[in-house]
């Protein structure tokens, strides 16, 4: 979505780039856009769409003009939901292809394979998805939520709205799911819920028998105890869980589950009358009753030729990531990764549930935070919203994270000890 006056202004930029403006110096036409999202296997049913949001986005940016009198390519790669192969993409498109920037991954473990790639080639990766913290690169920046903007907040409202009082932890087995279940453990137990009260499990990505798991849950409240499910299961695994959900006889009356992963994309392809009730946490929901959201809606559905397709939290992550990207090049007058960087920080630019993010100089947006009702018709009722949070890239509920800080504006660096006063080396590998 490009308004009216971004577009008269990014129109005059290219004008005045065409007539030979200084800024056109440092661009070397097409300005290439990587795009590295899984279009096959497990986690297509969530990435395929921010694929296609990303041409959108392309594709209205060469509309209003391009971008310092160059054109745009999207260089689309197709990693297959095979991590290491995402680190074979992000080396073939900033090695082979050229790009100028990186917008892609789903899953944390695919954003840890590129992670050495992108830091090595000095690349610029800008990652969607909420993920579990516990990190802040020099060359990513992080447009979905961390835990403080997603997980801490649900379970807030669990806590606070619903009274649960024992908590099933269910997360598909990598890096995400495991790391978040840990700060929650950890803040669950400073709310004073008791360990055996927390049931944790773990699934592999695809997972399709959920039987044992479901009647797990259930004995877990056989004491009358209000139980509550938090769910970090990602990809096509989430279709067999809800189903069994339902099977059960299990509502959200009986065990609410809020999810972190499930959006309107992934209840597209379910039938969600059985699912009435239960929630989501986002950072925002297609729902979203505001000016900047409808227009956003119908430039999707005009773009992509469906009006039944949805939006979702990540697209919304890729569109405010984008257009603060361009106005970054914009300002730095060049797509030079070093140079974008700087003038990445404190850039802002309106979200579409009315606010404004703002990008920290710990890489890290701001962003509101909103728990969304599941509705028969696959939609979210907004049940809950706050202010805009800004994201916090180490967790106060880890010992060893709460001592460190990440600035690479003032102490250039992402993870800078406290106690120490001193920069840590981040690793890469996990």
């Amino acid at each position: 979505m490009v308004s009216k006056s971004r577009l008269a202004a990014a129109t005059a930029l290219a004008v005045a780039c065409g007539a030979g403006s200084a800024l056109a110096q440092e661009a070397s036409c097409p300005i290439k856009v990587g795009v590295l999202h899984s279009l096959s296997g497990t986690m297509a049913i969530s990435e395929t769409t921010l694929k296609d949001t990303m041409l959108m986005l392309v594709a209205q940016q060469n509309e209003a003009g391009g971008l310092l009198g160059c054109e745009l390519e999207a260089v689309v790669v197709d990693p297959a939901s095979d991590w290491p192969l995402f680190a074979e993409k992000a080396r073939e498109l900033l090695s082979v292809h050229e790009v100028d920037v990186i917008f892609g991954n789903w899953t944390s473990v695919s954003r840890k394979s590129v992670l050495p790639v992108i830091e090595e080639l000095n690349g610029l990766l800008f990652y969607p998805v909420q993920y579990e913290g516990e990190e802040s690169s020099r060359n990513v920046f992080y447009t979905g939520a961390a835990p403080n903007q997603q997980a801490i907040p649900a379970v807030d409202y669990f806590l606070e709205e619903l009274g649960v009082e024992k908590f099933a932890l269910l997360g598909t087995d990598y890096v995400y799911p495991r790391t978040t279940n840990n700060i929650l453990e950890s803040y669950l137990e400073s709310k004073g819920i008791a360990e055996e009260d927390i049931f944790v499990n773990y699934t592999p990505f695809g997972h399709s028998d959920w039987a044992t798991i479901v009647s797990d849950v259930v004995a877990l409240g056989a004491d009358g105890k209000q139980v509550g499910v938090i769910s970090t299961i990602n990809g096509d695994a989430n279709i067999g869980f809800y189903k069994e959900l339902a099977a059960s006889g299990v509502s959200a009356d009986d065990i609410p589950v809020v999810a972190f992963s499930v959006g309107e994309e992934e209840l597209s392809g379910l039938d969600a009358s059985n699912l009435v009730g239960h929630l989501a946490a986002w950072n925002y929901f297609m729902s979203a009753d505001t000016p900047e959201n409808a227009e956003f809606i119908e430039t999707w559905h005009a773009f992509i030729g469906d009006d039944a397709r949805v939006t979702n939290d990540p697209m919304e992550a890729h569109y405010i990531g984008f257009n603060m990207w361009v106005n970054a090049v914009e300002q730095a007058g060049t797509t030079d990764v070093d140079a974008v960087r700087e003038a990445m920080w404190g850039q802002e630019f309106p979200n579409l549930t009315g606010g404004t993010a703002v990008m920290g100089v710990n890489h890290h947006l701001s962003k509101p935070v909103l728990i969304g009702e599941i509705r028969a018709d696959g939609q979210f009722d907004i049940i809950s919203e706050t202010e805009e949070v800004p994201g916090d890239a180490w967790t106060d509920y880890l010992p060893d994270s709460a001592v460190l800080t990440s600035d690479w504006k003032d102490l250039g660096c992402g993870m800078y000890n406290t106690e120490t006063s001193s920069c840590v080396q981040m690793k890469s590998n996990y």
